[in-house]
């Protein structure tokens, strides 16, 4: 991946600006942060007492269980309509 190929888009998550360089169009990278924002603020709303870090490290953990668990229900879907092509 060359630099040209990167766009940079900047960011609000929780209050706090963050510039985003990668190869993906400027409004998933926005779509994406208003998740992670959103999600946040949901975290906080039931835990108030938690620090910025806990709170990024609580987000990162409950967006990666969702991110298992669709992944396993992706292959189960995947299985189930191998095992009826195969019939």
């Amino acid at each position: 991946m060359t630099q040209d190929d990167k766009t940079r888009e900047t960011v609000e998550i929780y209050n706090r600006y963050y510039t985003v360089v990668g190869r993906e169009s400027p409004s998933h990278v926005r779509l994406v942060a208003s998740q992670v924002d959103q999600k946040m603020r949901e975290i906080h709303d039931a835990n108030q007492h938690l620090t910025s870090t806990e709170l990024a490290v609580l987000t990162a953990v409950n967006t990666m269980s969702d991110y298992m668990k669709l992944k396993e229900e992706y292959a189960a879907l995947l299985g189930s309509l191998n095992k009826k092509e195969d019939k």
